[in-house]
């Protein structure tokens, strides 16, 4: 159970690194943070900047698909501990999901992506 609350916490921090990685580019693009109208800023980036916004909500959604998957193993009584290592591999390919959008690797982060999702549906069996 420890190792898939630790995934949680890694995948929670994931889509607020990226959101640094995209002030940093907004910087970099714009000369400065906006602060105030973040978002409409963030919206004009182009390149890296543009898709460390979308890698970064697509963070939040990856992080919203598990935290429910976890939940509905939590709720049917599988030991946690059972899947810690699909949590860790998860873990393992949303990390390496932002590296390869940013980059604008498309194939392979596509195909991450689908191993990701592909875990969460097998949690989601797990627990029927």
């Amino acid at each position: 159970m420890t190792t898939v609350i630790a995934a949680l916490l890694i995948l929670c921090i994931l889509p607020i690194s990226c959101a640094w990685i995209a002030g940093y580019h907004r910087h970099r693009q714009f000369g400065k943070v906006d602060n105030k109208e973040p978002r409409i800023q963030s919206q004009q980036l182009t390149g890296a900047g543009a898709r460390a916004v979308a890698a970064q909500a697509n963070s939040w959604e990856a992080l919203a698909v598990f935290s429910a998957a976890v939940l509905a193993l939590f709720i049917s009584g599988v030991d946690l501990a059972s899947v810690s290592t699909l949590a860790l591999v998860f873990t393992a390919l949303r990390i390496v999901y932002i590296p390869l959008y940013l980059a604008n690797i498309d194939a392979l982060r596509s195909l991450v992506f689908l191993g990701g999702y592909g875990i969460c549906l097998y949690m989601f069996y797990l627990a029927l």
